[in-house]
């Protein structure tokens, strides 16, 4: 099989179980963070003020990812920039909004997300190593996507891709979104976002005050959690028994 078509195969196959990518990083994520919690001189910070900053500064890069997937996923139009599971769906391609920046957003978000818990290890091997596994793994990924829109659109996807960077955006570029922005397509394909993040958040804090036999918990990384989930399952409810998120086209 020749390189091209083993990347595409690859890419393929990792976009069908990249769902599992961050339960892997997450998991050895924790164990980082329960070592440095155990070994306090592995830490960076050695005050708790210090490791508060930190926490929060983490959170931010988390929802900073979180923002960069609602912002993309709220101006595109229906059967674009989704949460598909099994294979690649495209009935048009998005050029404008933060598309005319980068080619693939969703992935920076992605990368951003999960970047927030990685950095809260304060294990710099574990980062590095996770920016590497995250490119990797996700080159195939995009490989594979842009296969697929290049053999189904042809020159309008070649040319755009032609002058819109892969994954650094390039703000220059920036040309207004075609469509408003939708927080019903928003709440419909990103809700689990902001309850996933404030659960790992939270299961950090409750970890690390575990293996220390502490009781200082982070009270607003509990609550958040918990009234987070909350509302993901009213959303969900809302999705599956109401059409109040339903929008033509979106």
């Amino acid at each position: 099989m020749a390189l091209q078509e083993e990347f595409e195969s690859q890419g393929i196959w990792l976009f069908r179980y990249r769902g599992s990518l961050p339960i892997i990083i997450l998991i050895i994520a924790i164990y980082f963070y329960i070592q440095s919690q155990l070994n306090p001189t592995l830490n960076c910070f050695q005050t708790e003020q210090a490791v508060t900053y930190f926490e929060y500064f983490c959170l931010a890069i988390s929802l900073l990812g979180l923002y960069i997937r609602s912002y993309t996923v709220g101006h595109t139009p229906n059967n674009t920039s989704g949460r598909n599971v099994t294979e690649q769906v495209a009935d048009t391609v998005n050029t404008t909004g933060i598309y005319s920046t980068l080619r693939h957003p969703l992935y920076l978000g992605n990368f951003f997300m999960w970047l927030g818990p990685a950095l809260l290890t304060q294990n710099w091997w574990f980062n590095i190593a996770f920016g590497f596994f995250y490119w990797v793994y996700y080159e195939r990924i995009m490989f594979a996507e842009e296969q697929f829109l290049r053999k189904k659109f042809g020159t309008m996807y070649t040319d755009w891709a032609a002058k819109t960077p892969a994954f650094i955006p390039s703000f220059t570029k920036f040309v207004k979104p075609n469509l408003p922005f939708s927080w019903k397509k928003v709440i419909k394909k990103e809700k689990n976002g902001l309850a996933a993040t404030f659960l790992i958040f939270a299961l950090f804090n409750i970890a690390g005050n575990y293996v220390q036999h502490k009781t200082t918990y982070n009270g607003f990384f509990i609550t958040a959690a918990v009234l987070s989930s909350l509302l993901y399952i009213i959303l969900k409810y809302i999705k599956s028994n109401t059409n109040i998120l339903n929008e033509e086209g979106r």
